[in-house]
């Protein structure tokens, strides 16, 4: 069986026990399930990295992924819109000074 190329979208989100981080997290779900007929939730990861100031800090997170179905090399800008659109209702949503969206090409076995 020949691999299909498709992109993979990574949503990295801090867990915080305000409601608003709950919603953020089920309505992130909750799109990449209409979006892309599903998605994956791991919690409770561990997550280092330095903020504005330089200061090591220590988060949980939440890490919520979809397959797409899409090629990423030749989908790429409209991949970019997507993530981008993602990223801005994040931050809207939530008082990160950042989130992390990862896109990057996986292959299934079709």
């Amino acid at each position: 069986m020949p691999l299909s190329k498709r992109a993979r979208i990574e949503v990295y989100l801090p867990e915080r026990r305000r409601a608003s981080y709950r919603k953020l997290r089920r309505a992130l779900g909750d799109e990449f399930l209409w979006t892309f007929g599903g998605c994956t939730v791991i919690r409770n990861i561990n997550g280092l990295y330095l903020d504005s100031e330089g200061k090591a800090d220590f988060d949980k997170i939440s890490l919520i992924y979809a397959d797409t179905p899409f090629d990423f090399d030749k989908n790429f800008a409209a991949l970019s819109k997507y993530t981008d659109e993602l990223r801005s209702a994040a931050m809207e949503a939530s008082d990160e000074e950042s989130v992390l969206i990862v896109v990057h090409g996986i292959y299934h076995s079709v």
